[in-house]
């Protein structure tokens, strides 16, 4: 039997490699309102005297002209086409080859728990996020 349907849910994830810790969220779609949300819980990880900077992509949701910026972050968009800057790419490779890969669904709910658990494992070891995240680059 093949899957036939198309459901998805998409992690907005962010990590603090020198603080070995991450923020995400689980949203049925990419768009500046998830993006908003995703915005928000980082915001509440952010220790009182920091400014944490996202480095991203140029995706649309995170450009957008209605974000609200929290005030203890900035952005730092990557030049187009260059993936292997952002660390929050290794951190996607890594979920897909051990989660995600070669899978079908029964549901939406199903693939926001799976989503939910592989992110939670993962960020469980917080030396993994470190070693697989810090870029020496974005070291202050």
């Amino acid at each position: 039997m093949r899957q036939q349907q198309f459901i998805s849910q998409h992690i907005y994830g962010a990590v603090c490699p020198l603080g070995r810790k991450a923020a995400s969220i689980v949203a049925t779609g990419v768009c500046s309102k998830a993006m908003q949300l995703h915005l928000d819980e980082i915001a509440l990880h952010i220790a009182p005297e920091k400014h944490a900077v996202l480095v991203m992509d140029r995706a649309g949701w995170h450009r957008s002209k209605a974000l609200r910026i929290p005030k203890n972050m900035s952005f730092l968009h990557l030049p187009p086409y260059s993936p292997e800057l952002n660390p929050q790419e290794s951190v996607w490779r890594v979920l897909r080859d051990r989660c995600f890969h070669n899978r079908s669904y029964k549901s939406a709910d199903e693939i926001t728990e799976v989503a939910c658990k592989a992110w939670n494992s993962w960020i469980s070891n917080p030396e993994e996020i470190f070693s697989l995240c810090h870029r020496s680059w974005a070291t202050l």
